[in-house]
């Protein structure tokens, strides 16, 4: 097998076990096996939805971040800290400067692993809150 897709499948089954661990955490939270089947279902519902909401969301938060959308943020907190900084205004650049210095740092980085398991994750928590609802709701 070739060292990227080993790499790959490494990432995919990192974020698939972080997946797994938060859906875990959630079934345990709720008491899993003390319930009946329909409220079983909705705890499997939100288990696979929020692991993968989360993942999705902060996929989401790595691909605006690595846009640049963040380095405003950056940029005034830095200027705080040298504030207080004895000499620390020595330091200071102007905005357009730590923008172009802070894009041609970023560097491209392939995170779809995390955005494609918390999109499966989340497919998931819906086909449960689906079959809960066909199955259990009472109208």
């Amino acid at each position: 097998m070739k060292q990227e897709t080993r790499v790959t499948l490494t990432k995919y089954a990192i974020c698939f076990g972080i997946e797994v661990l938060i859906a875990y955490l959630v079934i345990w939270s709720k008491g899993f096996f003390t319930q009946s089947t329909a409220v079983n279902i909705q705890i499997l519902s939100d288990a696979f939805f929020v692991s993968g909401i989360l993942m999705t969301l902060f996929a989401g938060m790595l691909y605006v971040s690595g846009e640049g959308a963040l380095i405003g943020i950056g940029f005034v907190l830095r200027n705080v800290v040298l504030a207080f900084v004895p000499m620390g205004r020595a330091k200071h650049e102007l905005y357009a400067d730590y923008r172009e210095r802070k894009l041609s740092e970023a560097k491209r980085r392939n995170d779809r692993c995390i955005l494609v398991t918390g999109l499966f994750f989340l497919a998931i928590g819906i086909i449960f809150t689906v079959i809960w609802y066909v199955k259990f709701y009472n109208v």
